[in-house]
């Protein structure tokens, strides 16, 4: 029999990498591991209200099916009232997932070959979102000088006519920063002058770990530039089995409109968001504040051991970050990242990723949870840095 025939959008290798089989390996013989890696809020050790939570799921109205293709009143105008009321609900759509937002916006933004503009360093999901649209990523760059920013000359040289959007990731993952208030005004002005709309991934955006920095906190408010913003319960409220994320979008209003319209059209196609975790959407946006509170004292205490642990004369560098849940450590270029991650799972049993996750633009970058229990995190510091 023939092999089958499979899209060529799925084009990646499914082999596991290195670091994969040696996980594997290290766990298959009992080793205990410190996983410094530790994004799942879920496994991390956070005091979560469970009546509360599975009290919301329990509402009897979830047995009848009622689709709305933007999402139920009750759970857009709760994400309004995340947004104290400065976001209507007419301008919110909810979705399965950010993953699923950025999935609509990309058919709505984009035909097969168009460009989006992408930062990196960043998190490795767009390339697979962007394939599995049949549309292109085109990397802009962030520069580090003490903090990261955009590199607006490299930004506005990777513009084609092809291209359909700029995306932020606002903080940045892995590199926790937020667009400066100084970046928007030429940010809009290049969206002006080359129609460009804004896809803001605001996942992160309540975790911020200093509260006076002049920092773009959310693009729902600009009006400027076709604007979506981009957030979820995976990470506002520390839920992510919970699916449920939106796009608010944003902009001059007669664009807004027409974006929403045919967004609504879309999400109709596929109805993802489950009733349960709608009629919830109150309840559990309620409980934010004590786990957002929980985890900002748990990022902030494992950032301040770890700098407490780099002396001036450490041949180790931790990288300044505005928020988030990630640290860079930037290591002794007495070794490739590969060679790092792949000795410290050998011989320290201690899980990190290598910059290159991340495309970091050179090495040697070790990308470390914060998020992570402290003790676990403790130790493993301390493993790292006996390294050199």
């Amino acid at each position: 029999m023939p092999a089958p025939r499979f899209s060529s959008r799925l084009h990646w290798d499914l082999a596991p990498n290195r670091l994969s089989r040696l996980i594997e390996e290290k766990r298959a013989s009992g080793a205990a591991i410190l996983d410094l890696t530790e994004s799942n809020p879920t496994a991390a050790g956070l005091e979560y209200p469970g009546d509360a939570i599975l009290g919301a799921l329990a509402d009897p109205r979830s047995l009848r099916y009622e689709p709305s293709a933007a999402g139920m009143p009750s759970a857009r105008a709760a994400v309004s009232d995340y947004y104290a009321g400065r976001v209507g609900p007419d301008r919110i759509l909810l979705t399965a997932s950010t993953s699923e937002a950025y999935s609509l916006v990309f058919k709505l933004l984009a035909d097969p070959g168009d460009e989006l503009l992408v930062p990196t360093p960043s998190y490795p999901l767009f390339d697979y979102l962007a394939v599995l649209d049949s549309v292109r990523v085109v990397q802009y760059p962030l520069v580090y000088h003490g903090t990261w920013t955009i590199d607006f000359d490299a930004l506005a040289r990777s513009i084609t006519p092809r291209s359909r959007a700029i995306v932020l990731v606002n903080p940045n993952n892995p590199t926790g920063s937020f667009l400066k208030q100084a970046e928007l005004a030429p940010l809009l002005a290049l969206c002006r002058e080359h129609n460009l709309a804004l896809i803001s991934d605001e996942v992160f955006a309540d975790y911020v770990l200093d509260q006076q920095a002049p920092l773009v906190r959310t693009l729902t408010d600009q009006d400027e530039a076709l604007t979506f913003c981009l957030s979820g319960l995976s990470k506002v409220v520390a839920l992510p089995q919970l699916k449920l994320g939106w796009i608010v979008t944003g902009g001059p209003a007669v664009h807004r409109k027409q974006a929403f319209e045919r967004l609504e059209l879309i999400a109709d196609t596929y109805l993802s968001v489950s009733a349960p975790v709608q009629w919830a959407a109150p309840a559990l946006l309620g409980l934010r504040g004590e786990l957002q509170r929980q985890i900002l004292a748990r990022v902030r205490a494992n950032r301040a051991f770890l700098a407490s642990q780099i002396g001036d004369a450490s041949p180790w560098k931790l990288l300044f970050t505005e928020g988030g849940w990630y640290a860079i450590l930037e290591a002794p270029r007495i070794l490739s990242e590969e060679e790092w991650v792949l000795n410290l799972l050998a011989q320290d049993d201690v899980v990190v990723q290598p910059g290159f996750f991340f495309d970091f633009e050179r090495e040697a970058f070790l990308v470390i949870s914060l998020l992570t229990r402290e003790d676990v995190f403790g130790e493993g510091i301390r493993r790292i840095l006996a390294r050199a």
